[in-house]
């Protein structure tokens, strides 16, 4: 069994595995099996042509803020002359191999060579759509960046790449980046697993960038559960001036619904975070469960107009950025 991290035991941390403060994923390996032999079929392109790619300035400074949507969960904020990365993933797989697993289907939104120089980079959590090691190797080679993950993620990382440096938080932990910027690390409703025994190794959750322009957030995976980490972050945090929000991976329901938003819940939480300008996230890029390419922007739409929070919802075509 692997362990990835060794501490002393916590509220979350039972000394091998970490787990949710209030509900825990219960699907067990028979319900993988049972899912796989039933999976549904859904329309995916193989490939989709990229309309546009951003060419993002060196940096953005002062309270402006910059986001682009390079793909997936990964994301380039820029504001107060910093460049963040979030959960950035260049390969053409989300998997541990290169001959097999989810494809993607449309180029990143910003090509590596044009990315300006990236100073933090965050992993939410270690599964193969978000900690992507090539990439974090390629990052490490090319800009030297601070690398701020949860706890046991370092471990991941340095098994193949032993050279690299990497910060780990734990839940209620912050980071200070610069004397007006900083980084709290918080609990989201999902678990963690790179193979069959090594579940709830790593931690995983939500990250809150406090910056003078107003606050930011960051979910790479949550499920919404009933809503409570995204209300007790409004109430620890006060506001936010943007909110990153995954809507995708979330069929069927009685696998999903644990660990990833449907586009409603989605909006739900953005209403808990207090409504702030909200991008969504994690869809139609790689296929990883059952919807299909194209529903969950359709089914956001519904969403959105039965919800009355149409105005603050901007959804960001790869390549595309929104400045604020």
């Amino acid at each position: 069994m692997k362990r990835y991290y060794r501490g002393k035991p916590s509220d979350h941390f039972d000394g091998i595995s970490f787990f949710d403060l209030v509900e825990n994923q219960k699907t067990t390996f028979k319900d993988v099996l049972k899912w796989q032999m039933g999976r549904k079929k859904s329309f995916w392109p193989k490939s989709i042509p990229l309309l546009k790619t951003d060419s993002p300035p060196e940096r953005v400074y002062g309270k402006e803020l910059r986001v682009s949507n390079v793909g997936h969960a990964t994301f380039l904020i820029q504001t107060e002359g910093l460049n963040l990365l979030t959960d950035p993933i260049w390969s053409k797989r989300a998997s541990p191999f290169s001959f097999a697993g989810p494809k993607r289907v449309v180029d990143p939104g910003i090509p590596f060579e044009d990315l300006p120089p990236i100073d933090i980079v965050w992993i939410s959590h270690n599964h193969y759509d978000h900690l992507d090691l090539k990439t974090v190797s390629r990052l490490w080679k090319a800009h030297s960046p601070r690398i701020v993950t949860p706890l046991g993620n370092d471990t991941i990382i340095q098994s193949s790449y032993k050279d690299i440096q990497v910060e780990t938080m734990d839940w209620g932990e912050s980071l200070k980046i610069s004397k007006s910027f900083s980084l709290h690390f918080t609990p989201s409703q999902h678990w963690s697993a790179r193979g069959i025994f090594d579940r709830n190794r790593a931690l995983w959750g939500a990250l809150t960038i406090a910056a003078p322009g107003g606050n930011l957030y960051f979910v790479g995976d949550s499920g919404y559960g009933d809503g409570r980490y995204f209300k007790k972050d409004k109430e620890i945090f006060g506001s936010y001036r943007l909110a990153i929000l995954p809507m995708g991976a979330y069929e069927p329901r009685w696998m999903m619904k644990y660990s990833h938003m449907n586009p409603e819940e989605m909006v739900m939480a953005h209403q808990d975070l207090g409504m702030p300008t909200t991008i969504p996230s994690h869809f139609d890029v790689f296929k990883l469960t059952d919807e299909g390419f194209g529903e969950a922007k359709s089914l956001l739409q519904k969403a959105l107009e039965r919800l009355k929070s149409k105005e603050k919802v901007q959804v960001l075509g790869i390549g595309q950025s929104l400045l604020l």
